[in-house]
C-alpha cells in the first residue's frame, strides 16, 4: 500500500498539470468517487424506494432544469470552441498548453466546468427514478452516468486542453441537442410532434463514438507531445460506447420498424376485409 502511495505521489509530481492543484475536487480523486458510489447507491436503493409510492411528475423541475442544462451545454460548446477548436487547435496533433496564458487557462476552467457538469447531469437518473421511469435507468445510462466524471477528474488532472477535447466539444454539442429534446419532451404530449428527432439523435451519438475513435488513433501513428495512455481510454471509451449505442439503436428501432410494418400488415389485411 505505502509503495502504491508513493507511486502515485511520483505520478502527480511528475505529470499533474500545477495549474489546477487547487480547484474543486481536483486535489484528489477520492471526493468525486465518493459521489460516484452514493450515485450507484441511489440507483439501487431508489426504485426499492419508490415501488409504494405513486410517480412524481415533476414537470416544471424538468423544465428549469433541461433548460438550464441547454445553457449549460451551449456554454460549454462555446467555450471549447472559443478556447481552441474555433481558434488555432487542429484536427492532428494539438498537446496541452500549459502555461497561464488567458487563452491556455480558458480552455482548463472549461475542462473542469465540464469535468462538473457530469456531476450535474446524474440527475438525470434521480429523477427517472422519481417519477418511476425504471425502464429509462438502463445499464447503458447508469454505466454512462458513472464512468464519466470518473475517467474526466484525470482528463483535468494531467491533459486540461489540447487533443483531447475533441471529444469534449462534441459531447458538449450532443448534450446542448439532448437537452433540447428532454425539455420539449417534459411540455407533455401536446409538444410531442417536436419530439420526431429522436432516432437521429441516437444517430449522432453514433457518429460522435466514430469520429473519437478515429481521432484518438492517430496518436499511434505520429509523434505527439500528449499522453498515448488517454488515446488508449478515450479510443476504448468510444469502442464501448459505440457497442452499447449501437445495441440500444438495434433494439429500438427495429423492433419499432417491425411495428410499424404489422400495423400496416394488419391495416391492409382489414381493408381487404372490407372490401
Amino acid at each position: 500500500m505505502t509503495s502504491l502511495l508513493q507511486w502515485w505521489d511520483n505520478v502527480i509530481t511528475e505529470y499533474a498539470d500545477p495549474r489546477v492543484s487547487d480547484w474543486s475536487l481536483m486535489s484528489s480523486p477520492i471526493p468525486g468517487t465518493i459521489m460516484v458510489i452514493i450515485y450507484l447507491f441511489v440507483v439501487w436503493i431508489g426504485p426499492i424506494q419508490m415501488a409504494s409510492r405513486k410517480p412524481y411528475l415533476l414537470k416544471n423541475v424538468l423544465l428549469v432544469y433541461n433548460m438550464a442544462m441547454v445553457g449549460l451545454s451551449g456554454y460549454l460548446l462555446y467555450k471549447f470552441l472559443m478556447s481552441g477548436w474555433l481558434t488555432g487547435y487542429t484536427l492532428g496533433c494539438q498537446p496541452v498548453d500549459y502555461s497561464n496564458t488567458p487563452k491556455a487557462l480558458r480552455m482548463a476552467r472549461c475542462c473542469w466546468l465540464f469535468y462538473v457538469s457530469k456531476y450535474i447531469e446524474m440527475l438525470d437518473t434521480i429523477f427517472f427514478i422519481l417519477r418511476k421511469k425504471n425502464n429509462q435507468v438502463s445499464f447503458l445510462h447508469v454505466f454512462h452516468h458513472a464512468i464519466m466524471p470518473f475517467s474526466w477528474w484525470f482528463g483535468v488532472k494531467f491533459v486540461a486542453g489540447g487533443f483531447g477535447t475533441f471529444h469534449a466539444t462534441m459531447n458538449s454539442f450532443i448534450h446542448f441537442m439532448m437537452y433540447i429534446y428532454y425539455g420539449f419532451a417534459a411540455l407533455g404530449p401536446a409538444f410531442q410532434r417536436f419530439l420526431w428527432w429522436k432516432r437521429y439523435m441516437t444517430t449522432m451519438q453514433l457518429i460522435q463514438f466514430i469520429l473519437s475513435m478515429v481521432h484518438s488513433s492517430q496518436l499511434f501513428f505520429i509523434d505527439c507531445k500528449y499522453p498515448k495512455v488517454f488515446a488508449w481510454v478515450i479510443g476504448l471509451y468510444g469502442f464501448i460506447f459505440f457497442i452499447l449505442f449501437m445495441d440500444f439503436y438495434i433494439k429500438a428501432y427495429s423492433k419499432s420498424n417491425k411495428s410499424k410494418h404489422h400495423s400496416q400488415n394488419g391495416n391492409s389485411h382489414f381493408k381487404h376485409k372490407e372490401n
